[in-house]
């Protein structure tokens, strides 16, 4: 993570942020969730990253967590996804007052060694010494040139939906 601490920064910070991926198909569902995200946010500059870890991902059944890793996210050679950008009106965003705030983040997100400028609506939720960052998005498989096998093509939806749901705190 490489969000520069000031002296007068409120910096929120976690290491065990949730992400979470679905992909509905009429063949199979498949949903996998990730709990060891590490996520920061500077509510000074509305600078915010995360850093998820590939094989760090659940899967109800061991043989799609093999696949996943090792066939489409090829871990080895991607071990980790990456987003790094700003909450784009910051200042709309009352830190020292309780309250959930609607907010666009825009920065770039990599995966699968492929980085996208992308522009992300989630909310802000502000409680006491915590930020709680929440979004659902969704990834087009291709857009990061994740390969799909044509046997598998209707197991496996091309656009899969993201959801975070990180609870940060202040030190």
């Amino acid at each position: 993570m490489g969000i520069a601490i000031n002296a007068s920064a409120q910096v929120y910070s976690t290491s065990s942020g949730t992400i979470k991926f679905f992909s509905k198909t009429t063949a199979e569902n498949i949903d996998a969730t990730n709990n060891q995200v590490k996520a920061a946010l500077d509510a000074k500059t509305g600078n915010v990253e995360f850093s998820v870890t590939i094989n760090s991902f659940l899967f109800k059944k061991a043989l799609m967590q093999k696949h996943f890793q090792e066939n489409y996210m090829e871990s080895s050679k991607f071990p980790k996804s990456t987003f790094k950008g700003a909450i784009a009106d910051n200042s709309a965003v009352k830190y020292g007052t309780n309250g959930t705030y609607p907010v666009s983040v825009k920065g770039k997100l990599t995966m699968h060694g492929v980085t996208k400028d992308v522009t992300i609506p989630g909310k802000v939720a502000v409680s006491g010494k915590k930020a709680v960052l929440s979004t659902d998005f969704n990834v087009l498989l291709e857009d990061y040139g994740i390969k799909v096998p044509a046997n598998n093509a209707s197991q496996i939806a091309k656009s899969i939906k993201v959801t975070v749901d990180c609870s940060l705190q202040t030190k």
